[in-house]
């Protein structure tokens, strides 16, 4: 019998998989209507899964070979915690820096509410610094 945590961490795998693979569709459909997003540094929560779209298409484009790392998971009644690593090259402009081809890898800490078998919400805290660093101009030696 599986429980419902086990469940939702399920959920979540088979969503970050359809990410890596590149099936944003797929993907998109595991996220309720009335999806919300949790972003650092919005002064509100962005509502809907075009908003997921938008950014997770850009880090597609940016990162084209993205890999995604499940580190940790784990569940607890309606909320999943994910520790993630990002993996992939630099191979279109990200936030405003073209291309460098540059390898890169960082961290992310995200938790997710799930709403019966759909990502409801989530909040999610990439180490952005990091990869700035990594594809900055500056990080040229």
């Amino acid at each position: 019998m599986t429980t419902e945590p086990e469940k939702n961490t399920t959920l979540l795998r088979t969503a970050y998989q359809a990410v890596e693979s590149g099936d944003l569709d797929a993907a998109e459909q595991m996220l309720t209507e009335g999806f919300i997003a949790n972003v650092l540094g919005s002064p509100a929560p962005l509502v809907g899964r075009d908003v997921w779209r938008l950014g997770t298409q850009a880090m597609k484009d940016a990162f084209p070979d993205l890999k995604i790392k499940v580190q940790d998971i784990f569940g607890v009644g309606d909320k999943v915690t994910v520790l993630l690593r990002f993996e992939g090259t630099h191979r279109g402009a990200f936030q405003q820096i073209e291309a460098t081809g540059r390898q890169v890898s960082f961290g992310s800490i995200e938790v997710y509410r799930i709403e019966g078998d759909k990502i409801a919400e989530e909040w999610v805290a990439p180490d952005l610094i990091s990869l700035m660093q990594q594809i900055s101009p500056a990080a040229d030696h």
